[in-house]
Parts: C-alpha cells; sequence; structure tokens
C-alpha cells in the first residue's frame, strides 16, 4: 500500500517565512572579516603544530604508520616503482632531449619531496611522457641540435649543458608557478582542465611521443621539429630518410619491441594474480647492454648509445634564469598539464580507497618538488599514469613507498649508473613507445562517452584532433577554450519550460514531458533551467515572449483597449467590483481591464526560479522590463523558490518597485493557492495550503 502526506499549513510569502524561520541579523562584512584575520594571526603551539601537519603532511600520516599491517606492501610496491623508474627515466630524459642520467634525477629528487609534502598516498611522481615531451619542445626550440656534433667533444659537454640548463628553468619556473598559485589557493583552477580534455590531450600526446621516437628506433639522425603541423613534419622527414635506416638499430627495436609488448599485456591481463609486475624494461635495459657491449655494437654497427652516466649526486647549479621570458607561455601550459594529470590520478585512487586529497596541497608539494630539484639539473616532473598504476596493483599503502623507491634510484646513481654505458638508444625509444599503452587504450572510452554525453564526446575530439594536427600546446589551448564554449552556450540556451499541476498534489512538472499534469486556470507557470546574465537575456526575453504571447502589436493593441476602458470608467464613474468582492491585491487599472477578459486568458505569470542559479544587473533589468510588459496587457507577474543570492540582487535593483513584495512566495504551491484565492474572493485571514 502507497503511503501518502498531507500538508496543512499558511501561505508563505518570502518575508513572511523570514519572519518566522529566518536567523537574526549577521554582523557586518568589515566585523566578520576583522574577527577572521584576528583569528589567523594567533600563534599558539597548538596552532603551529596544526599548521606544521597540514603544510608537512609525513607528520601527520607518519605517527599513525600501521607498522606491520603496511610496511610489507609499501616495500614491495616503492621497490617495485623504482625498479621501473630506471628504465623510464633514462628513455623519458631522450623525449626532453638531454642526456639520460638526468632521467634518472628527476627520478629521484621528485620522489623524496612528494613524499615529505603531498596527500596522495598511492602518487607515484617522476618523468612523465606528456610533460618530458612539452619540455623537449622547448628544449629544441631554444638550444637545437646541431646537424655535425662530436659526442666526445668539449663543444658537446657545453651543449648538453645549455640543454639541460633550459629545462631545469622550466622546471624551476613551473615550480614558481605552483608556488604562486598555492599562496593564492587557486587550486580549483585544474578543474578547468576537465576529465575528457585530459584524455584526449594525453591519448593525442602519445601520438607525438610515438612519432619522436620513430628516428631512434630507426637509426636516424634527424633534427626534431617542433611548432604547429610537428607531427606530419617528423613523419615526413622520417620518410624521406627511410632508405638511410640502421639495419642494426632496427632490428634491436623490433626485438625490444616483441619482448616488451607480450610481457606488458601478461602484466596487465594477470595483474590480480601477479604479486609484483614482471620488471621486462629493467631486463630488457641489462640484457641489451650486455649484448652491445660484448658485441661492440656502436661500433662495429654504428648504433647510438646512451654514453658517459656519472656516478654521484649532482652538484646544485643554478638554472638557465635568463631564459625565463622564452619560456614563461610554455612553462604555463606544461605547469597546467602536469598538476592537472597529477591531481586527477591522486583523486581517482583517494576515491577509490576512501580517503581525501588537498588540492591546494598537491600544489605546494610538486610547487616544491619542481624548485628544489631544478637546483640539482631535474626537468619538469609529475605524477606519472603507469608508476601509479603499478604502485596501487603491488600493494602500497601509503606515501613511504616512496622511499624504497627513492632508495632504488639512489643505488643506480651512486654505483651502478656508469654501467649502461653500451645501452641503445634504441630500446629506450622502445620503452618509451610501449609505456603509453594505457593513453592509446582511452580510445575506448569514447562509445560509452558519446551515449552519455554527446558534448562531452565533441570536446574529447576537438581536442584530440587538435593536439594530433597542430600541436601539444597549441591543442590543449583549443581543447580547454571549446570546452568553455560548450558550458556558455549550455547556459545561453538553457530551456524555457511551462509547468503543470499534478492532480491533487503539490507537484509541478514540465507539460513537454509529464502529458497528465494539467496547466492551472488563468496561471502560467514558467521554470528556466539556467542562470539569467548578460549573455542569455536576449533567449530568455524571446521564450518568455513566445510563451506568454507577449509580441509588441498585443501589447500595444492591449494597453490601446486598456486605455480606453480606463477613458469609459472615468466617464461612467461606476465602481467595477469583479465577481462582487472588492480585491485590493490589484489596482483599479487591472480590475477594469480583467473584467473584458476571458477565464481562460492569462491573468498572472508565475516564474519558477529553482533553478536559476544566479543573476546579473541585465538580468534584473530584464525582470523589471518584464513586469512593465505585463502590466500593460493586465498580467500580474509573481516569482517562486528564490535563492538568496537571486532575490538580493533582484531587490536590489529596484524589482520591488514593480511588482508586490508579497508576490514572492517560498514555493510555487504556495504561490498557486494565493493565486487562486485572490481570484474567487480576497481573504479575511490568513490564506492557508493543503495539499
Amino acid at each position: 500500500m502507497s503511503a501518502s502526506v498531507a500538508v496543512y499549513r499558511n501561505i508563505y510569502t518570502e518575508d513572511r517565512f523570514k519572519q518566522a524561520y529566518g536567523s537574526e541579523e549577521k554582523s557586518s562584512g568589515s566585523l566578520r572579516l576583522r574577527e577572521r584575520l584576528a583569528g589567523g594571526c594567533r600563534c599558539s603551539r597548538r596552532a603551529w603544530l596544526h599548521l606544521l601537519k597540514l603544510r608537512v603532511p609525513i607528520f601527520s600520516w607518519l605517527p599513525r604508520y600501521r607498522f606491520k599491517k603496511w610496511i610489507l606492501g609499501d616495500t614491495i610496491a616503492g621497490l617495485t616503482v623504482g625498479i621501473l623508474h630506471i628504465p623510464q627515466g633514462m628513455a623519458f630524459a631522450l623525449l626532453t632531449s638531454v642526456a639520460p642520467i638526468f632521467g634518472l634525477y628527476t627520478s629521484f629528487f621528485p620522489v623524496v619531496l612528494y613524499m615529505l609534502f603531498g596527500t596522495g598516498r598511492h602518487v607515484s611522481t617522476g618523468t612523465f611522457a606528456v610533460v618530458s615531451l612539452m619540455t623537449g619542445s622547448v628544449v629544441e626550440q631554444l638550444v637545437p641540435t646541431p646537424l655535425e656534433l662530436n659526442s666526445s667533444s668539449s663543444e658537446a659537454a657545453d651543449f648538453e649543458a645549455q640543454r639541460i640548463g633550459v629545462a631545469s628553468a622550466v622546471a624551476l619556473l613551473s615550480g614558481i608557478i605552483m608556488l604562486c598559485m598555492f599562496g593564492l589557493q587557486l587550486g580549483f583552477l585544474s578543474t578547468y582542465l576537465s576529465e575528457p580534455i585530459v584524455k584526449a590531450f594525453t591519448s593525442a600526446a602519445a601520438f607525438h611521443v610515438t612519432v619522436s621516437q620513430l628516428q631512434s628506433m630507426l637509426g636516424l639522425r634527424l633534427p626534431r621539429h617542433t611548432g604547429t603541423f610537428s607531427l606530419f613534419k617528423t613523419l615526413a622527414s622520417v620518410m624521406e630518410n627511410l632508405p638511410h635506416t640502421n639495419m642494426a638499430e632496427l632490428l634491436i627495436s623490433l626485438l625490444c619491441l616483441a619482448i616488451l609488448v607480450p610481457v606488458k599485456e601478461i602484466n596487465m591481463r594477470f595483474r590480480q594474480r601477479l604479486r609484483t609486475p614482471i620488471p621486462v624494461e629493467i631486463l630488457t635495459v641489462i640484457i641489451a647492454t650486455g649484448v652491445a657491449y660484448a658485441s661492440s655494437l656502436d661500433s662495429t654497427y654504428d648504433i647510438q648509445i646512451v654514453g658517459h652516466i656519472p656516478a654521484g649526486f649532482p652538484m646544485p647549479r643554478i638554472p638557465a634564469l635568463h631564459t625565463f621570458p622564452d619560456i614563461a607561455g610554455d612553462t604555463v601550459a606544461i605547469t597546467f598539464v602536469g598538476y592537472a594529470v597529477s591531481v586527477s590520478l591522486a583523486m581517482i585512487y583517494a576515491d577509490k580507497h576512501g580517503y581525501s586529497i588537498h588540492p591546494n596541497q598537491e600544489l605546494l608539494a610538486h610547487g616544491i618538488s619542481n624548485t628544489v630539484s631544478s637546483l640539482f639539473t631535474c626537468f619538469p616532473s609529475s605524477a606519472t599514469l603507469a608508476t601509479t598504476n603499478i604502485l596501487e596493483s603491488a600493494g602500497g599503502y601509503t606515501q613511504l613507498s616512496g622511499l624504497f623507491t627513492s632508495l632504488v634510484v639512489l643505488i643506480v646513481l651512486l654505483l651502478i649508473g656508469p654501467l649502461f654505458y653500451f645501452l641503445p638508444k634504441a630500446v629506450l625509444a622502445c620503452i618509451n613507445v610501449t609505456s603509453l599503452r594505457q593513453m592509446f587504450l582511452q580510445f575506448q572510452d569514447l562509445p560509452e562517452l558519446w551515449r552519455i554525453s554527446k558534448i562531452d564526446f565533441m570536446v574529447w575530439v576537438v581536442t584530440w584532433l587538435s593536439v594530433v594536427v597542430l600541436n601539444v600546446d597549441l591543442g590543449l589551448a583549443i581543447g580547454v577554450v571549446f570546452s568553455m564554449m560548450t558550458v556558455i552556450c549550455r547556459t545561453q540556451r538553457a530551456g524555457c519550460s511551462v509547468l503543470g499541476r499534478a492532480s491533487n498534489t503539490e507537484i509541478y512538472r514540465p507539460l513537454q514531458n509529464h502529458s497528465k499534469c494539467y496547466e492551472v486556470p488563468g496561471v502560467k507557470i514558467l521554470t528556466y533551467n539556467g542562470p539569467i546574465y548578460y549573455g542569455n537575456r536576449s533567449f530568455f526575453r524571446e521564450e518568455m515572449s513566445r510563451l506568454l504571447g507577449l509580441t509588441p502589436e498585443r501589447i500595444r493593441s492591449r494597453e490601446k483597449a486598456r486605455k480606453a476602458l480606463e477613458k469609459r470608467e472615468r466617464e461612467s464613474t461606476v465602481s467595477t467590483v469583479e465577481r462582487g468582492v472588492a480585491n485590493t491585491s490589484f489596482s483599479s487599472e487591472n480590475e477594469i481591464f480583467k473584467s473584458e477578459t476571458s477565464e481562460n486568458d492569462v491573468q498572472a505569470v508565475l516564474i519558477d526560479c529553482s533553478s536559476v542559479i544566479f543573476v546579473d544587473v541585465a538580468g534584473a533589468r530584464l525582470f523589471i522590463q518584464m513586469c512593465i510588459e505585463c502590466q500593460k496587457v493586465g498580467v500580474r507577474i509573481y516569482l517562486a523558490n528564490c535563492n538568496e543570492s537571486v532575490l538580493k540582487i533582484l531587490t536590489s535593483s529596484g524589482l520591488m518597485s514593480y511588482m508586490n513584495p508579497q508576490h514572492i512566495f517560498v514555493t510555487v504551491h504556495d504561490a498557486v493557492v494565493y493565486i487562486e484565492q485572490q481570484k474567487e474572493k480576497p481573504p479575511e485571514n490568513t490564506p492557508t495550503v493543503w495539499v
């Protein structure tokens, strides 16, 4: 048996409801601000400890660390990710157009710093393909590769120093931007890179990464193309130079792909059964280095090898600060991409494991990581897709896994690094390409995205095409602008519909979707599903005029008829009382006019403002204009469900000079009952609602 609801109460206008249930007037804004500033300036030991735990989260989670339960998972996950960082760090350094050793540095310092300041328990930071590709484009623009360069000369060392100087300058400026954003509490800006934009961008960037690695996989010595249409320029250059392919490097690439692709597929398909994924990248690196050393492939077949990798820590060095004006624009894009990907990954795993992250604290963590690590010849870092996924699937629990990751990289830096001298660069190129598997698989989301939201589907496609066809930076900007334009267009073309009442209820729904609902006689109830502001005021006016039939011709004819009736009334000096009851809530002009209208004509317009989230000055003036036009044709305007901010703006704009303040109601049903009672007879006592 279905339950029923019966309600018997007074009709509430906004004024009556505030009088009955409103809170007391709050103190002035200046006083509240003064109190907040005074509270923030108070210094105590407790407040200092709270701030320390808030800004350096390791002091918050480390004392609560469950050693027996979490240490094994963090150790295994950290060591696994550390082993993966070694080949990926060197491989992504090639994307950044710097020596592989700098990729190892970038796989160490940011990991340690994020462990101290980050809030994502399952986030693995370090080198990321997309960020490395964008940074590499900046490096190539400012320090292009000369056609003839002797790798053993001092000129080559100066060339590498210039390149890492630019890359570390990008990291420094990116960190400064993040720290400034943290100071201004701008963590919310990452939301402008929506999920379709991020996925389309990373998927398209994967194509740029793959094409850029073709020359290393084929053994071609070609300059790297940057700017618009760089992907097609690189493809054309590779196709033109195919006859010069180094067959030995091509064979190495094919063998590496034949090993990496199936083993990575096994890792993915059986990740639930495997305690840790098979470390195929590091095994491939070790085997390829051993074979190249034993066979002297570099001298026999002229293959490109990694070369000298110094052991030990890098000496602190100031980045190329003079390049800031040249790299500023690209660095902003790199910063937003790195931060958006990092926060997105952190939120995904935080939701999965039931904890929360703080976007502004993430700004601080990544800002410090990039700023400090740039002083140790590191290029920009961020959270990475592949290693974060492996960290979580390998059983990591907290940020402490980063300690074990950094220890693995540290051992390589101090002891093992020089042993990779003979590692072929073609192997690193293959690792780069195969690490993009997750990004390519994002195409699988398109059918579901089309089914859920065709607008988001279009955002995905436009962003992807822009990044692939034009360039990474420009394509991202186009994707963001297009996404924001879709939001603006949706607010400009928000639906305006007529509401009808479900029989014997206080429920009102759009008539176009609920055929069994009926219109209240003489009352047109309208709802608008969006804000009313300067951008859509014309559309809102057109929709209202269409639904109400307020054409200029009708307004003029009805106003002319009303004036004629007024003149005739003055001549006859007969007092008109509609239906025999004096209605004091309406003006005498409207009473005269109503006597000449049929009961089916619209006598009142009720606007449901429940979906109107805000109104600006232009929207408020439009309300005033509508009130004037409705009064000319003898129609009263009522409002219902106005939120506080909308009501405040409407009141401040002078709307109450054109409509009765008692015609603003708490609910649609309150207004309908009031209007119906006014049509029958004036209430002697306070009107009531019965549902």
